[in-house]
């Protein structure tokens, strides 16, 4: 039989399990802040006024009371009862409604990189931070707003054809 050989393991010296532990630590502190600088950018709401309910989907429509504001503090747009489907504006501002109930008032900050980016829009310059003031009235979905179209169009076509039976109908006297 053969006989492995036996390597004596030297002992540790004092300090140096220590000095490990914070080896690890200061790897693990470093991977973190790593991590959080390649963190994609995100939107910030604050609360001033609490809503209730649902909050609306990237499928739906909002109705809202807005002002946008450049970092100085300059109004660029407002709007008052604005019908905005959600797909349809900035990804910042589409992640802040993601976030709201109805009736509630927020403020919402968008970084550059979930407004316009390195593209001016406007009066906005490139990569310039924006902030919203938004007040979410309502929303519905796509096919609850499609549906009232359809019936406000089918309202129409009616009110058109009474018109043109009342008009056709007053041309000549009647017999009596």
């Amino acid at each position: 039989m053969t006989e492995i050989t036996r390597v004596p393991l030297q002992p540790i010296a004092k300090g140096a399990l220590g000095k490990l532990w914070l080896g690890v630590v200061a790897a693990a502190l470093a991977a973190a802040g790593l991590a959080w600088a390649t963190l994609p950018p995100s939107v910030n709401v604050e609360v001033l006024k609490a809503g209730t309910g649902a909050s609306p989907t990237i499928a739906d429509v909002a109705m809202i009371n807005y002002k946008g504001m450049l970092p100085d503090g300059k109004v660029f747009d407002e709007g008052k009862q604005a019908v905005l489907p959600l797909e349809g504006v900035i990804p910042g501002f589409t992640k802040a409604l993601e976030q709201m109930q109805r009736g509630g008032k927020y403020k919402v900050f968008i970084p550059a990189k979930l407004a316009y980016g390195d593209r001016q829009a406007g009066e906005i310059p490139p990569n310039t931070d924006l902030t919203f003031e938004i007040e979410l009235i309502d929303f519905k979905s796509r096919a609850e707003i499609e549906q009232q179209q359809r019936m406000m169009q089918q309202l129409q076509e009616m009110q058109a054809q009474q018109e043109q039976q009342k008009g056709k109908g007053q041309g000549a006297p009647k017999p009596q």
